[in-house]
């Protein structure tokens, strides 16, 4: 049943121009969703939208993490820091495009759902992630730095813990805004920080030293 409606949203996604990349639509073919979300929500594992998982916070909707993970064109064996595990969807599609030789460290400031998504993942086989309990906007200092860093809620400002953390010629995404907010794209040249602004989104806020 998960089967037929997963490939069912991809093809959509396809459609829609949100999955560009066969590696993106391959990662999208081995996570399934609905493994990360509560069993009286399993049943709407893939419609396109957003949905609760507890303590206030949400597992985005497919076409924004197609759109984070072609924006960020990951690569394998790379080193990847999320911002912001929730149940730890984003992070397993992001595991098979590093694959076995790439890594994905993800924080995560309420224990309960970091426990929650470092199970789910476990237990849906991702093995290359590791999910640790902090305060996301001072970043994960002691992994850095990284290839890519994203973040899966939308903070007042740039985090400039993130922007240091980065490897040079690495890439950051980051909603910026309160409720409504610009998904930026931020690449790091040497001394020189590049921002491009993909377009309007939402997302729950980030809470901490460096969010609202």
């Amino acid at each position: 049943m998960f089967e037929l409606e997963r490939e069912r949203l991809i093809n959509n996604l396809l459609r829609e121009n949100y999955i560009k990349s066969n590696e993106v639509k391959k990662a999208f073919q081995k996570v399934p969703r609905e493994k990360f979300l509560p069993d009286y929500l399993k049943k709407m594992a893939y419609c396109d939208t957003p949905q609760q998982i507890g303590y206030g916070q949400t597992i985005s909707a497919p076409h924004m993490v197609a759109i984070m993970c072609e924006a960020l064109d990951i690569c394998k064996g790379q080193k990847i820091l999320e911002i912001g595990a929730g149940s730890g969807y984003h992070a397993a599609i992001v595991s098979c495009l590093v694959g076995e030789k790439g890594q994905v460290y993800s924080i995560e400031r309420i224990e309960d759902l970091g426990k929650l998504a470092q199970k789910n993942l476990r237990e849906a086989g991702f093995t290359n992630t590791i999910v640790e309990i902090g305060d996301g906007s001072e970043g994960l200092e002691k992994y850095q730095p990284y290839d890519r860093i994203y973040v899966t809620c939308a903070a007042p400002a740039v985090p400039p813990p993130l922007i240091s953390q980065l490897k040079d010629g690495g890439k950051l995404l980051v909603p910026v805004g309160k409720l409504y907010c610009d998904l930026k794209l931020i690449e790091k040249k040497g001394e020189k920080i590049v921002t491009k602004n993909l377009g309007g989104c939402v997302f729950v806020p980030l809470v901490g030293k460096h969010g609202f």
